[in-house]
C-alpha cells in the first residue's frame, strides 16, 4: 500500500499517511512496509519501541540523545489526540532553533519522522492518550539531554500553560544556555 510522505520547512522532519481501507468493520493500514519506504527514502532501521500513556495536560520533552546514540523516531498517536514538536539542534543546520509542530491524533493515521539532531516532545490534549515511538537507536540513559520546554525563546505554542510534568522536565536549561552536542 502506498504512503504519502510530505516534507516541513525544517530539512528531515517528515510528516507519512499511510493508505488506509475503511469499512463497516473498521480499518487496515500498513504501519510500515519495507519496499514502500525504501521508495521513499525514509528511515528502515528501527531498534527499539516505546508507548506511553499519559493524562490529558501530561507534556513530555524536550527530550533527545547526544550522539553516538542519538535516535530518530517515528511517532504517532494510537489514542486520544497530542500536539508533537521537534526543535532543530543541528548547529550548521540553517533552521537552528527552530521548531515544528504537528497535531497527531487516533483515527488519523499520521506518523512524524524525526531525525537526530532534533530535541523532540508532547503534550497531551486529551485524556488516557497513547503515544507510539519507534526509534532508530536503543535508549541510553547517559546519552539523554534536553530543553526547557517553555522557552520564550523557542516560541513554541503548547496551548496549556500549566502542564503535567516529570521531575527532570521542570529542570533543563534554556536555549540560550543550551550547548548542543549536534
Amino acid at each position: 500500500m502506498k504512503v504519502d510522505v510530505s516534507y516541513t520547512p525544517i530539512d528531515g522532519l517528515l510528516i507519512i499517511k499511510p493508505q488506509v481501507v475503511q469499512d463497516e468493520r473498521g480499518y487496515f493500514f500498513e504501519n510500515f512496509q519495507l519496499e514502500e519506504w525504501t521508495k521513499n527514502n525514509l528511515p528502515i532501521s528501527f531498534k527499539q519501541e516505546n508507548r506511553s500513556s499519559s493524562q490529558l495536560n501530561t507534556l513530555r520533552g524536550l527530550h533527545f540523545q547526544k550522539p553516538p546514540f542519538a535516535q530518530g523516531k517515528l511517532v504517532s498517536v494510537l489514542r486520544g489526540k497530542a500536539l508533537d514538536v521537534a526543535v532543530d539542534i543541528r548547529k550548521n543546520s540553517k533552521t537552528y532553533g527552530q521548531h515544528f509542530s504537528i497535531l497527531l491524533q487516533e483515527n488519523d493515521f499520521t506518523q512524524f519522522y524525526v531525525p537526530p539532531g532534533f530535541a523532540h516532545g508532547f503534550v497531551c490534549l486529551a485524556a488516557d492518550t497513547v503515544f507510539s515511538y519507534k526509534c532508530t537507536e536503543l535508549y541510553n540513559p547517559a546519552a539523554e539531554g534536553g530543553i526547557m520546554w517553555d522557552d520564550a525563546a523557542l516560541g513554541i505554542e503548547w496551548g496549556i500553560t500549566n502542564p503535567l510534568l516529570s521531575d527532570k522536565d521542570k529542570f533543563y536549561k534554556p536555549f540560550n544556555e543550551f550547548k548542543t552536542p549536534f
